[in-house]
């Protein structure tokens, strides 16, 4: 359970967030000085980043990194990076027929440049916008099309098939967000016209019925704001069949990445739905929408605060995973990386992180207190970004940003150390990412800069 030390503010965290960036240059450099292998890297060995050829999902991480850097720091070689790689290398992702990962992939390359133009970061110029327009528009054309119906709606099915829907999908949507805020028409068969909306309403739909729990007792496990990383369907008929786990120990308990998944996911789609017209909403009014999305972030939100994160904030890998009966109290102390029988997970806690803060931030702005959230975000932020203790990777020789990341512990993907038991000291590029995009957050709050945002401003 998460213990707030102290009361903080976003400009408590500045200066170590300037050094986070100060790190990141190096490791942006080294990894694209010496990056020569097929496939994009997805997480380090022995502190050098390597990849693990499954959907490529990570690529647009480790560009999108590099956008970020500018955004934080205006280098203005960090910019002409991620633009040139981007051009060079993600354009068979936008039209990745068989994956849902389009928001990962596209919304944090594309997307980035498209914002930082719309904000008036870089140069604005007419093809620069109509191009990375045109691209997000098809990636969320294309991930709207990975589309299995059931009864009143439908849900985007996992890289696993029509049966399969992720948790993790939810934080990816915003591709068909940015696709619809675009005006683009979707064409099916005999021309008839898919709303993308609609597309989007319901997948978010099917994964806070399907995927949240809500301790309404469901199952013997339902306890509310626990998350299944995978839900099953029929798909001859679309009917619920049950949950079920790729990377989490089992589906009845908790893999904490897809719970910050869907915590970051669904603060951020109640943002973007607030700036959509009212007559958008068809079949459920805005409110009804609020009412069932607010519920999924908060629920999510308060499990990851009172049931999955250690005291510091950092959680282990998965809720249910069978060596943390061997550490009594877990749960009341800071997390350890070095024990000797589950792995933690940094890159949980760094998305986490940021759904927490955003779920504080339109409370706040709705009128209600979102203080238990903010206080929360900001901890973890405070223990990751922390000089002195074990997240932040201060070496020149690791490539990695943020210590301690899992990837696929039942697969046994995770690198274990010479003498020890367990994965540790490694990172991951979407742990690094979300570290940097929770950091670059953070950073305009306190300078009183543009709200961060996947959506941009509004046109000027």
């Amino acid at each position: 359970m998460i213990r707030v030390d102290r009361a903080r503010a976003p400009h408590d965290l500045v200066a170590a967030i300037d050094r986070v960036f100060e790190l990141s240059a190096t490791k942006i450099r080294s990894l694209d000085r010496s990056w020569t292998g097929r496939g994009a890297p997805v997480f380090t060995v022995d502190g050098r980043y390597t990849a693990r050829g499954w959907t490529e999902w990570t690529e647009g991480f480790v560009y999108g990194a590099a956008l970020l850097q500018f955004d934080a720091t205006g280098e203005r070689e960090f910019l002409d990076l991620g633009e040139a790689r981007t051009l060079q290398r993600m354009s068979p992702h936008l039209t990745h027929a068989g994956v849902h990962d389009h928001g990962f992939n596209n919304v944090s390359t594309y997307g980035t440049l498209w914002r930082l133009a719309r904000e008036g970061r870089i140069e604005a110029n007419a093809w620069r916008g109509h191009f990375c327009e045109l691209a997000l528009k098809v990636s969320g054309a294309v991930q709207a099309l990975r589309w299995t119906p059931r009864p009143g709606g439908g849900y985007i099915h996992s890289f696993n098939g029509a049966h399969s829907l992720f948790v993790d999908t939810i934080r990816s949507l915003r591709a068909l967000a940015l696709s619809h805020q675009f005006g683009h028409r979707l064409l099916g068969e005999q021309d008839v016209e898919i709303d993308l909306f609609q597309r989007l309403l319901q997948h978010a739909s099917a994964t806070a019925e399907f995927s949240v729990y809500y301790g309404r007792g469901r199952d013997t496990y339902d306890r509310r704001g626990r998350v299944a990383h995978e839900s099953l369907f029929n798909p001859a008929n679309g009917t619920h069949r049950g949950p079920n786990s790729q990377q989490g120990y089992s589906p009845f308990s908790t893999w904490t990445r897809g719970l910050a998944w869907a915590m970051l996911g669904f603060a951020e789609q109640i943002e973007f739905l607030d700036t959509v017209k009212d007559d958008a909403f068809t079949g459920q009014t805005r409110s009804e929408v609020d009412a069932w999305i607010l519920e999924a972030a908060r629920a999510t939100c308060d499990f990851y605060i009172d049931h999955a994160a250690c005291a510091d904030g950092i959680p282990y890998w998965d809720t249910g995973a069978p060596g943390l009966a061997k550490l009594e109290g877990w749960a009341d102390r800071p997390a350890d990386p070095f024990n000797d029988v589950e792995p933690v997970d940094s890159s949980a806690a760094a998305i986490a992180a940021q759904g927490l803060l955003r779920l504080g931030h339109l409370l706040d702005r709705r009128g209600e207190s979102g203080d238990r959230y903010t206080q929360a975000g900001l901890l973890v932020l405070a223990t990751l970004f922390d000089e002195g203790g074990p997240y932040l990777s201060q070496s020149p020789d690791h490539q990695g940003l943020v210590l301690h990341s899992i990837y696929h512990r039942p697969n046994g993907w995770d690198h274990v150390p010479k003498g020890s038991k367990i994965p540790r000291g490694e990172s991951s590029q979407w742990g690094d990412y979300h570290a940097r995009e929770a950091a670059l957050y953070v950073k305009r709050l306190a300078g009183g800069a543009p709200y961060l945002t996947f959506f941009g401003p509004e046109a000027a």
